[in-house]
């Protein structure tokens, strides 16, 4: 008679924390269907992923980058590149944010891959494990993720108003309620040209966001992290928080997390700076070494050969005149769709914020996922969210957006049907 042996349960070799985690980024999973069934023939609109793609449905790119990384000398770009960064690279990020600002005396950085590591420096670095970020309650996914990754939290406010501006009264109460529980704030601001709506603050709001943030700064440490990732592709100044930033520093912390990726159109090449601003010498030191440490204890450092050739485009007035040149062609590319949605949109009664340049906008909506399966019907891909769909104008040709427009509608008007 053959026994069989007991079957013994075992528990899985990952921590119960990271038991569920989800494998794919619902983007890339929605990007990847659509171009399944565009390379099987069919006609799609692909309005999901975040790169700036031309007319033709390649992705855009600025030559003046590629001959700049191609100068670099071979045996320097490959090997390591300082933990912090390399200096000239992060001195000349500083400037390209601040300019003749005096704030640019009172900054520091360090190298980030993307400003998806400038963001995961701030979360471990200013919140402590179990403490939550501030958003608005839209907001770039990954910040989530970031934040669950390293046992933080993300908490939100309502973005805009019954008028459609920044509500900046939830903000302060939001912020006032999270410094009485946490003692400190990290609110992170995505401006201009916000992921995934598109929306830039503007003066009026700009100035209530200082106040809040000056007021709430007495009863706890905040830092406001300016999230700069589209603010080369609005279609006016993209500075014009520098002004702010003067009158707060000293009272909140002043962060910026620069990237690469968009303002260089290198994607791939994943480089970036987490800007740190504060009068105090003493404190600057004190957070350059803590940034520092966390590179170390993170990627340890990062891609050489990008700072070096960023480095050369923002320091030689020749070569930076020629990426600056041929980013405004993409911008100027970039608003003929904004400009045509608007048109578009106007015309078929579509909800959604004011959107004035940016790779993204959000069209409101009672089901986000309901609305975008109906349109993936129509061979028309966008992004659900919570209260409306996500459409990525970087990826989407101006001949498209008629097309993008009409699924939209339809869609949406369905909702009210039974």
């Amino acid at each position: 008679m053959n026994v069989r042996a007991p079957v013994t349960v075992r528990p899985s070799f990952l921590i119960p924390d990271c038991v569920e985690r989800p494998a794919d980024d619902p983007i890339f999973a929605l990007n990847a269907e659509a171009s399944k069934r565009r390379a099987a023939g069919e006609k799609v609109v692909n309005a999901t992923l975040g790169a700036l793609m031309d007319d033709q449905g390649e992705l855009a790119v600025m030559p003046s980058v590629f001959a700049a990384l191609a100068r670099v000398p071979q045996k320097r770009g490959a090997g390591y590149a300082p933990i912090a960064g390399v200096p000239r690279f992060l001195e000349l990020v500083i400037r390209d944010l601040y300019g003749s600002s005096a704030l640019a005396e009172q900054s520091v950085a360090v190298a980030t891959p993307g400003g998806t590591g400038a963001l995961h420096h701030a979360i471990v670095n200013f919140l402590e494990p179990g403490q939550a970020l501030l958003t608005t309650d839209f907001y770039w996914g990954p910040y989530k993720t970031l934040a669950e990754h390293t046992r933080r939290r993300v908490e939100t406010f309502p973005m805009f108003d019954a008028r459609g501006r920044f509500d900046a009264a939830a903000f302060e109460r939001a912020l006032e309620t999270q410094l009485a529980r946490q003692g400190r704030a990290l609110v992170i601001l995505n401006t201009p040209c916000h992921n995934p709506t598109g929306y830039a603050l503007d003066e009026r709001e700009w100035q209530d966001v200082e106040r809040v943030v000056k007021s709430a700064s007495t009863r706890g440490a905040v830092a406001l992290c300016i999230d700069f990732a589209y603010a080369r592709f609005a279609p006016g100044a993209a500075d014009a928080w520098v002004k702010h930033a003067e009158r707060l520093a000293g009272d909140a912390l002043i962060l910026v997390a620069y990237t690469v990726s968009k303002s260089f159109t290198q994607y791939g090449a994943r480089v970036g700076a987490l800007v740190a601003t504060h009068p105090s010498e003493l404190e600057r030191k004190r957070i350059f070494a803590a940034l520092s440490f966390s590179c170390r204890g993170t990627w340890s450092n990062c891609n050489h050969a990008g700072q070096l050739a960023v480095a050369e485009l923002l320091g030689d007035p020749v070569q930076r005149a020629a990426a600056d040149a041929e980013r405004d062609v993409l911008r100027n590319l970039l608003f003929q769709r904004v400009q045509a949605f608007n048109a578009a949109a106007a015309k078929s009664g579509l909800a959604y914020p004011r959107y004035e340049g940016g790779f993204f906008v959000t069209v409101f909506c009672r089901d986000g996922e309901r609305v975008a399966e109906r349109m993936r019907t129509d061979g028309v891909f966008v992004v659900p969210l919570a209260g409306g769909v996500r459409v990525a104008l970087c990826s989407t040709p101006a001949a498209d957006v008629p097309r993008l427009v009409e699924s939209l509608a339809r869609a949406i008007a369905a909702e009210s049907r039974p």
